[in-house]
């Protein structure tokens, strides 16, 4: 027999009203969450999944949202109908939500041990030492070590895994019947996201509580979902049990969803290719200082005797968790912290040079950033985000041929030039990844160090991204330095991976080499965590 629903959303719709104007986002969506179960709701950005899970706890920005149609029933009682006190008790006891990005869904001004105690004293009236003892009780429950020593830390002292654990161990306080997981994972290592995956599910099985985990990571619906409803454009275009929607997809959506992963190698390094830049050993250490005086006791070894070597046309792709060093290595390379050891660049030592001396070739030395919501200045057009650099490198130019280097660049990454004109809250998330690209290309570099560029992306824009920017490289004999903690991005861009584990190199070789043969437990672990979804309970590294 099938259990009744614990929770069953009906025909919901979802409108937000700005201006004059009424924007449908969710349209007569309908699901079901028995308790046990956990049911995976996936789609792309702007499918209207975070808004049909928002909308369960009455979370959204009312009265600009609005629900034309719909009922929410958890036990049978319609949410949509319940008032705010009603709500509250519902909040954070029954239903609980864990959100995507840690660092900004926890109060950076108050201590673990203060946050996790608000809840219980909220809605379960303990204080002092009751209140010490359940919170112990939870971190501990959620696999946080020696968690009496973190009860006074603040959020940024905690990894992105432990902030993660701390965002669960609160929803768990209460004991609620449904878990609400908002793209729980998207910012964490693969590793980090192996462990919370299997820490929710072992919860899940412990507690026996029902979970709606939101994503657009099909590999995650597979290995932690029971059922999955895909979503496009506000609707539920197909559901059903996992096995059934991966073994026969019915909707071409669906189809496409499934087959959205980068595919295919980079070109071959071109023939007799010049070293671009070659660097190390290179050592950036962090002093730890401590005491009245602020003498220093220690030092953070960030990157700790690493050498590159990158030539043109070649991708060196730099892996690791995250703290293993990769940006810092990159951020030194850049100049834009100091380090030691020789870089150099087209020829040039470049590591003892001053910012002034540096700036004539950043022209040459360009970078592409992980966010590109933050990356952007919200407050300048595209034409002049685009056209920044050129007012420093290229100063002799005429308003006029400006934008027409900007046009260029725009149509180079596959964005219409007419739109240069326009902000970047007007472009998706995609587009104002390759209107960061353009920034770079605008300039004409020989060498881009890419942070983590795919990762706030949807799966089937990283496919366009790693297309597009292996487009370039072919045309332009570019060098990348490609920092990322997506192995399948690396292997579908990389020539040759370099391994980092705190600041050292664990593994280094051609990428097609390494990723069938690792030699080191490391590297396996990763691999492991990122393309063997078999085995997420049995990843090697710990937290």
């Amino acid at each position: 027999m099938t259990p009744s629903p614990l929770l069953s959303v009906e025909n919901l719709s979802v409108t937000f009203r700005q201006g004059g104007r009424e924007t449908l986002a969710v349209d007569g969506v309908s699901f079901h969450v028995a308790k046990g179960e956990t049911l995976a709701i996936v789609g792309e950005s702007g499918s209207g999944k975070s808004v049909s899970a928002l909308s369960i706890l009455k979370l959204l920005n009312y009265p600009a949202a609005h629900h034309p149609s719909g009922q929410i029933l958890f036990h049978g009682r319609d949410l949509i109908a319940a008032d705010e006190d009603a709500m509250r008790k519902v909040r954070g006891n029954d239903i609980t939500m864990v959100f995507q990005e840690p660092m900004t869904s926890l109060n950076p001004l108050h201590s673990i041990e203060r946050q996790i105690g608000e809840i219980l004293e909220l809605h379960k009236g303990l204080r002092a030492e009751a209140a010490r003892a359940r919170t112990l009780e939870l971190l501990a429950l959620v696999g946080i070590r020696d968690a009496e020593s973190r009860l006074g830390a603040y959020p940024h002292q905690l990894s992105g895994g432990q902030r993660q654990r701390v965002m669960i161990a609160m929803a768990l306080a209460n004991e609620p019947e449904l878990l609400i997981a908002d793209e729980p994972t998207t910012a964490l290592d693969v590793t980090v996201q192996a462990q919370i995956l299997a820490l929710l599910k072992e919860l899940q099985t412990r507690l026996g509580m029902a979970m709606l985990f939101i994503t657009h990571d099909l590999g995650i619906v597979r290995r932690i979902a029971d059922r999955v409803a895909v979503m496009l454009k506000g609707k539920i275009v197909e559901q059903g049990p996992v096995s059934e929607i991966f073994g026969q997809p019915q909707h071409e959506y669906t189809r496409r969803l499934l087959a959205a992963e980068p595919k295919g190698r980079p070109a071959p390094i071109p023939e007799g290719a010049a070293t671009l830049l070659e660097a190390g050993p290179m050592k950036i250490w962090f002093p730890i200082k401590s005491g009245f005086l602020r003498r220093t006791t220690g030092h953070v070894k960030a990157v700790d005797g690493i050498a590159i070597r990158v030539r043109e046309g070649e991708t060196l792709g730099v892996v690791g968790e995250s703290g293993s060093g990769k940006t810092t290595l990159g951020l030194a390379i850049l100049r834009l912290i100091s380090s030691e050891g020789p870089i150099v660049f087209l020829g040039d030592r470049i590591d003892g040079l001053n910012a002034a001396q540096v700036r004539p070739r950043r022209k040459d030395l360009q970078v592409v950033f992980q966010d590109p919501y933050g990356s952007l200045s919200p407050r300048m057009s595209v034409a002049e985000i685009v056209a920044e650099g050129l007012t420093v490198q290229k100063r002799g130019l005429s308003y006029q041929d400006r934008r027409e280097v900007v046009a260029g660049a725009l149509q180079d990454v596959g964005l219409d030039p007419a739109a240069m004109d326009r902000y970047p809250h007007e472009f998706s998330g995609g587009q104002r990844q390759r209107i960061a690209i353009a920034r770079a290309m605008a300039l004409d570099p020989r060498f881009i160090v890419l942070d983590e560029p795919t990762s706030a992306l949807d799966m089937s824009v990283q496919v366009q991204i790693v297309e597009l920017l292996r487009d370039l490289q072919a045309r332009r004999r570019l060098g990348y330095l490609f920092i990322s903690h997506d192995l399948k991005v690396v292997r579908a861009m990389a020539h040759r991976v370099l391994v980092m584990q705190n600041g050292r190199i664990v593994e280094e070789g051609p990428a097609e080499e390494l990723f069938a043969a690792p030699r080191e437990a490391y590297t396996r672990a990763l691999l492991a965590a990122a393309l063997n979804v078999e085995h997420i309970g049995a990843v090697a590294v710990k937290e």
